[in-house]
């Protein structure tokens, strides 16, 4: 099956400034953490564009964390998350009497993956004079990190939108935020964690990281999992300033959403290629992000405001092969950088 993928951006603006409370659909797959954190600020982005719209997201295989461990974060951004099928992810969903999504119709489609078969399906939910976003794998300028491509997607559906810093609307969470971080001080966040022990840069390049941090006035925030809470009574040794805002905070208030919280509080971040550092970079924080493989880096980088990557393999392939001296000149970069 072939499907020309065509746009109008003229149509899609002014449909997007005449009818801001239109109904839209965000066509993906499905969102497991990674890839979920790393499409917030185009969620953000969006609300932000078309702030009266009801927002619907469809999780085409039937999961998606915007539904779970993500939901308080996207807690006003998307209305409804749709999984009932027929969602064009089934083999039969393409058979000319299956009402896409049970007939529901939308105002403005944009569809974010790439087959075209399901492309064509998810288009029969375009209603009548709607709009209708996809991505266009073939284009010699099509992006190769997932972060911009959706900021493509985004501007096509309303010249002029961008993905943007995710604001936590949970009241107790952002208060508890500012308490265990209060103003009048410069804080730089630093999150050593990692799914695996080979994306780990060594605990003891950090604190030295956050030494000398800690020597030009700033003061580090080390963001622990329950996996690395065992580590934070040596970091606290050497260096008597760190803060430990996820053991400091009510237990009832800790996780994803506290961490997107904590990020807009922060100067600058340094993470390891993880869940906490795309929460940072989701939350605001101009990040240092700590990368094994070029390669895979250049497409699932974080979406940070302001970003700076230092990927292993560039050093000699282990992540102990990124030096101390590396990381800060990098990290004097974002810092140096301003607003």
């Amino acid at each position: 099956m072939r499907l020309r993928r065509e746009r109008d951006d003229h149509a899609c603006d002014q449909r997007g400034r005449l009818r801001l409370s239109m109904r839209i659909l965000v066509y993906s797959m499905g969102e497991v953490i990674g890839d979920g954190l790393i499409k917030l600020p185009f969620a953000a982005g969006l609300r932000a564009a078309f702030p009266d719209a009801h927002i619907a997201w469809c999780a085409a295989k039937g999961e998606t964390v915007y539904s779970t461990v993500l939901a308080p974060i996207v807690s006003g951004l998307i209305d409804e998350i749709i999984v009932a099928t027929p969602t064009g992810a089934g083999a039969w969903d393409f058979l000319p009497w299956k009402r896409p999504f049970g007939g529901a119709t939308f105002d403005l489609v944009i569809d974010t993956q790439e087959n075209l078969r399901r492309s064509a399906f998810v288009r029969r939910a375009v209603g009548l004079g709607g709009c209708w976003v996809a991505p266009t794998p073939s284009a010699k300028d099509w992006p190769v990190a997932l972060v911009e491509r959706l900021a493509v997607l985004l501007g096509r559906a309303l010249p002029g939108a961008k993905p943007q810093a995710i604001t936590v609307a949970d009241a107790a969470i952002v208060a508890e935020a500012a308490r265990v971080l209060p103003q009048g001080q410069d804080y730089i966040g630093f999150a050593p964690g990692s799914g695996g022990a080979e994306k780990r840069w060594p605990l003891q390049n950090y604190i030295a990281l956050a030494q000398r941090q800690a020597r030009l006035g700033f003061v580090p925030v080390f963001l622990l999992g329950p996996q690395e809470l065992d580590e934070a009574a040596k970091i606290a040794a050497a260096i008597p300033t760190a803060r430990f805002p996820e053991a400091e905070a009510q237990s009832t208030l800790r996780g994803p959403a506290l961490v997107v919280a904590l990020a807009g509080r922060l100067c600058a971040a340094v993470a390891n290629d993880a869940g906490p550092g795309h929460m940072l970079a989701a939350g605001g924080a101009p990040l240092l992000s700590l990368q094994r493989d070029a390669r895979k880096a250049a497409k699932f980088k974080p979406a940070a405001r302001r970003l700076e990557m230092l990927a292993a393999s560039d050093y000699g392939g282990e992540m102990k092969a990124i030096s101390i001296d590396a990381a800060d000149g990098a990290l004097q970069r974002l810092l140096g950088q301003g607003v």
